[in-house]
């Protein structure tokens, strides 16, 4: 009879972490692959629609100058390659192509008003627009809804760039913003962190709506969704949970 097998050490066993880098050519290197590997996502998932649908990434040396995808190019077959590099005003300093200053005035606002933020999504995805049409929160109806109970805000009106600004004040120290008539815009530390918070809150607005349609959702207890949130909400977890879809888009960077 064979030997019952014993455990494999802890310290063998892989788990993976946000890298370091020793330089900020390696830092910015990483952080256009991740960004060009986000946007494909987006692009597969459906989250643009025709012109829209941006990430920017805060250059790691310069950091009043954000990575973005360029202007007029689908999402599915960006590579590191075709990103731009524009400073706060909206010139473009590497690249191309031009810009979409109205989307990129946005994302500058809100970069401005959060150093710490290196990553910001605003896509088109449908759940996250219909949620923003009635002018709703992400409600705390499920385990993962609650990453952002009391850890986002609603904006009630943008018409244009003259309101970029005050897109950048509301979301204050929060993940992710309600547009309304928009969508959903979140920030994080890292890309990963970032996109990993789009996608959670379009599937959490996803099960609210599909929820509310049917009946009238039970809403998780404020202390729950507060341990909830306090345990799950960061941008370290967001990040370990999206390496798994990393994975889908690696092979094609």
């Amino acid at each position: 009879m064979a030997e019952r097998p014993v455990p494999v050490p802890v310290e063998r066993l892989g788990f993976e972490m946000p890298p370091v880098f020793a330089t900020a050519a390696e830092e910015r290197a990483h952080r256009k692959e991740r960004l060009a590997g986000a946007l494909r996502l987006l692009g597969r998932l459906g989250y643009e629609d025709g012109v829209a649908g941006h990430v920017t990434a805060r250059d790691p040396e310069f950091e009043d100058c954000y990575w973005v995808n360029p202007f007029g190019r689908a999402l599915a077959g960006l590579t590191p390659a075709d990103l731009l590099l524009v400073d706060g005003d909206g010139r473009v300093l590497e690249g191309e192509r031009r810009v979409n200053e109205l989307a990129f005035a946005v994302h500058a606002a809100v970069h401005r008003e959060r150093p710490g933020v290196v990553a910001v999504v605003r896509a088109q995805a449908p759940y996250g627009r219909a949620l923003a049409a009635l002018g709703e929160l992400l409600a705390p109806v499920t385990h993962e809804a609650c990453a952002f109970y009391e850890d986002h805000a609603l904006v009630d009106a943008y018409t244009g760039p003259e309101d970029a600004p005050a897109i950048g004040r509301a979301l204050g120290p929060y993940k992710a913003l309600v547009l309304r008539h928009h969508g959903l815009l979140t920030v994080g530390d890292s890309v990963d962190a970032a996109t990993w918070w789009f996608i959670a809150a379009e599937r959490a607005a996803r099960v609210q709506l599909t929820a509310g349609a049917a009946g009238k959702p039970l809403l998780i207890d404020h202390r729950t969704a507060l341990a909830t949130r306090e345990r799950f909400g960061s941008d370290l977890a967001a990040w370990v949970n999206y390496q798994p879809l990393w994975q889908t888009v690696a092979s094609t960077s």
